[in-house]
């Protein structure tokens, strides 16, 4: 409770937060603030250290432990940007190897590894060796196997820092996860230091009290230049781990059980193909590689008669087995045979526990010594000699396979072979473009809707996504924003407002009573924003932009004064509705949005109050307000090109809005691009995303089937977006307005086919499950048209209740569907819908909070 108040945000598996304060001296200190434990903040530490120091130019202090990495930046740097934490997670491992030898840390597990090899001897064996004299030792050694890159000890000891020191695999995800935006990473200015940064502070103390009384050795090592190739043999397993798919991985499993449709046993004669392929077993197991209705106890009958299979004890329990393993199971188990078999049967064979082992390797994945011990009960070191002597022969590999292992296990060659080729295979097909559905289950994860994030910290990561976008004024906060925060308070958003930290700019007008905004924070405003072109004022228009041009910021009485003074007989309406059309205009704006949900809500169409504070009898009431002006001029108005100053260059624009654009569609294409209509079009922004692309900063590619070629996106979102390919099925159904930049149809997508006309007007609501479009609801809650997904699915009924239940409609009467009268609609359809909540009313279903 104490850091989330001093913080706003508690570190967790999903956020990540960095504070920074000043210290006692006046230093700045950066806290990384993660649960992940030291074997991921060392690498990452370590990753930082090199890259800041190479690009400062200077020596970084720096201190990692179990709760998050501290940084004392240099005098000569003010802030550290949260773009140079997050490292390339495809380069992760290869900085870290690079950087290793030159810790402390390597030079004493060198020490340990020279001392275990008998590297280091004693000259008396009676007599200890001190620690300071061992460290000499192993630094001449250090700095003589330094010339040879793949003595065997360096490369040991570089297995161990990265193997049991460090857990770079799971770094490595908790990079991706940040790139994707799977994890957030939350900044935050603070004073002093929160309590979950006062405890690394007393780490940084102990660790640097007495720095400089570090042994020599520990303090220098040389930087060596090890065999990369030597080592992949060494660390490549980790490699296979990332690259087998765990689907793959079960898949062949079953087909190596002959577990699926196609290998099961039809016969008597292929279920004895079964045993003998596979080895002993029990009647249950034997009957699961059986067709259903399988007569199996009368076909192991039949066998045991015929006396091409017979019963025996194995690892405890009875199986049945082949008569050709009659002789392997008698002499490597102690099997019991019958009388009667084949004498070709019962002969004995050489290794006979290395062909029940390679027969096991054959017919499993990746396995474990124990686990082919359980199965023939049998002792481990029985099963790993017999492993080791398959190794030998190259029948098996050792390494780490398994995507959720966390040992060394044992594998076939071939079944390791047919992993690869499908793995591959797997992944080609991953790279493959995705489907508009796809998209359109992404679009909306990627603007966190669902997540129900709270606070005034979501609030922001909203807005920077939708900074710069037409939204419309009427829909802002109760669909778009409500649809991404949980218990959204406009209030917060008023509050950044008159802070100065979020300005917003009307971009144009909807009818007499509404309009579209762009919101944008101060400092990128310049860039983001632009006025209306094509406005022509007139001459009560002129006197209001003169009077902010020369006032500054003004409050409505100080409007009406000039426009009185002006020498015309203006009233308050017509006073507001020039105030309006500037702001629609895009040339003034106010430093809250209170007037603006007045004007939207019918204050700005309802003639002003006029109101005299007098009594009842007319006189003036001493300390009352002489003249209370419209809700819809309240606030203070001000000019908006004092925010667009100074004027970016058109590089510079284009710039940005090319970058807020891959911001806040992940994935950009040309009709998104033109579905938004942002200035230029597409062509506006398309040198700048070309320029991008070339330095490495977003990927080009066709990632969306049916869409534009050039399509552009950060690395994270086609990670997250290829994600989506499968699944989404059971995604609960979620509301958006038709307007809203992650409701992708009518943009990026066309309209399904339907009856109805949907279009992406203002304060219509679009309903969507799984990426398919269920309804679309016209503005004033009246008419609903279905799409063909929305005519088998109902649960757009519940999903439109639901915004009654949660406030964001007041009421909601269904009177046309498709066009058709909802009191004539299908049965099914009007079970659902009373089955919501409706009731019936005299023009159709009516459902009230």
């Amino acid at each position: 409770d104490e850091q989330a108040e001093a913080t706003g945000a508690v570190p967790d598996d999903r956020t990540i937060v960095v504070e920074r304060f000043r210290d006692e001296i006046g230093d700045w200190r950066v806290c990384v603030l993660s649960p992940f434990g030291a074997q991921v903040h060392a690498p990452w530490a370590m990753a930082l250290q090199h890259r800041l120091e190479e690009r400062w130019g200077s020596h970084l202090e720096l201190m990692w432990s179990d709760d998050g990495i501290v940084i004392r930046l240099p005098e000569s740097v003010d802030e550290l940007p949260d773009d140079d934490l997050l490292i390339d997670p495809d380069k992760i491992e290869e900085l870290i190897v690079r950087q290793l030898p030159g810790t402390a840390m390597f030079a004493s597990r060198f020490r340990e590894c020279a001392a275990r090899a008998l590297l280091l001897p004693k000259r008396r064996p009676d007599q200890r060796t001190p620690l300071w004299q061992q460290r000499q030792r192993s630094a001449d050694l250090l700095s003589v196997a330094g010339r040879y890159p793949s003595f065997p000890i360096l490369l040991e000891a570089t297995r161990e820092c990265l193997n049991d020191v460090f857990d770079v695999p799971a770094l490595t995800e908790v990079l991706r996860d940040l790139r994707s935006r799977k994890v957030r990473l939350v900044s935050v200015d603070s004073q002093t230091a929160s309590p979950f940064a006062q405890s690394l502070m007393f780490g940084w103390i102990a660790v640097y009290m007495y720095a400089g009384d570090a042994p020599l050795a520990e303090r220098r090592a040389a930087a060596l230049a090890l065999d990369r190739d030597l080592l992949r043999d060494l660390l490549g397993a980790e490699e296979l781990r990332e690259l087998i798919d765990a689907d793959v991985l079960a898949d062949l499993e079953l087909e190596l059980q002959r577990l699926v449709e196609g290998r099961l046993a039809r016969d008597v004669d292929e279920a004895h193909d079964q045993l003998r392929l596979l080895g002993p077993l029990t009647v249950d197991e034997l009957a699961l590689r059986c067709v259903d209705g399988a007569p199996v106890k009368d076909w192991v009958d039949q066998l045991v008669r015929e006396r091409r299979a017979f019963l025996g004890g194995v690892a405890g329990e009875e199986r049945v087995c082949a008569a050709e393993d009659a002789g392997r199971l008698r002499d490597a188990l102690g099997v019991a045979i019958p009388l009667g078999l084949p004498a070709a049967c019962t002969e004995s064979v050489n290794a006979p526990l290395v062909d029940l082992v390679a027969r096991y390797a054959r017919t499993n994945g990746p396995f474990l010594a124990q686990h082919v011990a359980a199965r023939y009960g049998v002792t481990e070191p029985a099963v790993r000699a017999a492993l080791e002597v398959l190794h030998q022969e190259g029948r098996v590999v050792r390494g780490e396979f398994r995507p959720d292992g966390v040992e060394r296990e044992w594998c076939d060659d071939d079944v390791l072979r047919q992993l690869r080729r499908r793995s591959l295979a797997a992944l080609r097909k991953e790279v493959e473009p995705v489907d508009a559905r796809t998209l359109a289950r992404f679009l909306p994860r990627w603007h966190g809707i669902g997540t129900r994030r709270r606070g005034v910290d979501a609030l922001v990561e909203a807005i920077a996504q939708l900074q710069g976008a037409p939204l419309v004024a009427s829909t802002l906060d109760r669909d778009v924003l409500g649809a991404r925060l949980a218990d959204h308070r406009p209030d917060d958003l008023d509050a950044l407002c008159t802070a100065g930290d979020v300005v917003w700019v009307g971009a144009g007008a909807i009818g007499s009573g509404d309009g579209r905004i762009r919101l944008a924070f101060r400092d990128q405003a310049a860039a983001l924003l632009a006025p209306t072109e094509g406005f022509e004022p007139d001459d009560l228009h002129r006197v209001l932009l003169d009077h902010l041009e020369r006032r500054g910021a003004s409050f409505w009485t100080d409007l009406t004064a000039a426009a009185q003074q002006a020498g015309q007989p203006y009233d308050d309406p017509t006073v507001l509705a020039a105030l309006w059309d500037l702001v629609w205009a895009g040339l003034v704006t106010n430093d809250s949005l209170a007037p603006l949900r007045a004007y939207v809500g019918g204050a700005g169409r309802r003639a002003p109050s006029r109101s005299t504070s007098r009594g009842a009898r007319g006189r003036p009431r001493p300390g009352r307000l002489a003249r209370l002006g419209p809700p819809a001029g309240a606030g203070r108005w001000s000019l908006t090109s004092w925010l667009l100053e100074p004027a970016p260059s058109p590089t510079e624009a284009a710039h940005a809005r090319a970058l807020q654009l891959l911001e806040r569609y992940g994935v950009l294409t040309r009709e998104a691009a033109l579905g938004e209509g942002a200035e230029g079009g597409f062509a506006g922004v398309y040198p700048v995303l070309k320029a991008l692309e070339e330095r490495g900063q977003v990927r080009r590619g066709y990632f969306v089937a049916g869409l534009g070629a050039a399509q552009f996106a950060v690395t994270g979102a086609v990670d997250r977006l290829r994600a989506e390919r499968d699944g989404g099925d059971d995604d609960p159904p979620i509301v958006l307005a038709a307007t809203d930049p992650a409701q992708p149809f009518g943009a990026a997508l066309p309209w399904p086919e339907t009856e109805g006309r949907p279009a992406r007007a203002a304060g219509a609501l679009v309903v969507l499950a799984g990426g398919e479009a269920l309804a679309y609801l016209e503005r004033g809650g009246h008419r609903v048209v279905r799409f063909p997904a929305g005519r088998e699915d109902h649960r757009w009924v519940g999903a439109l209740a639901e915004l009654v239940e949660a406030g964001r409609l007041r009421s909601l009467e269904l009177r046309t569907v498709d066009g058709v009268p909802a009191l004539e609609a299908p049965p099914e359809l009007r079970h659902a819908v009373e089955a919501a909540g409706f009731q019936l009313s005299y023009k159709g279903y009516v459902r009230r909070r």
